[in-house]
């Protein structure tokens, strides 16, 4: 299967609420235990008590994770990317 592209992350999910890092951005960070250096923070989303991120390198889609309010993370699959 195919990883989902920025664009059919963005129309499943629509506009982060906030962005760290750019796709052209050299620097790099390690969370959810990947590499990323650009992250889309969604805070929320659903009011069910957790962030979901989406993390990146350059274009390539590292994954999606829920975010507990205590730091801890898991994996997620995106409906429709």
């Amino acid at each position: 299967m195919e990883a989902p592209s920025r664009g059919s992350v963005w129309k499943s999910l629509g506009a982060p609420t906030e962005q760290v890092g750019s796709v052209n951005d050299p620097r790099t960070q390690e969370e959810c235990g990947v590499k990323w250096n650009e992250k889309w923070v969604y805070r929320n989303p659903e009011g069910d008590g957790f962030d979901r991120w989406v993390l990146w390198n350059r274009y390539d889609f590292l994954g999606a994770f829920r975010v507990k309010p205590d730091g801890t993370s898991e994996p997620e699959s995106l409906p429709g990317a």
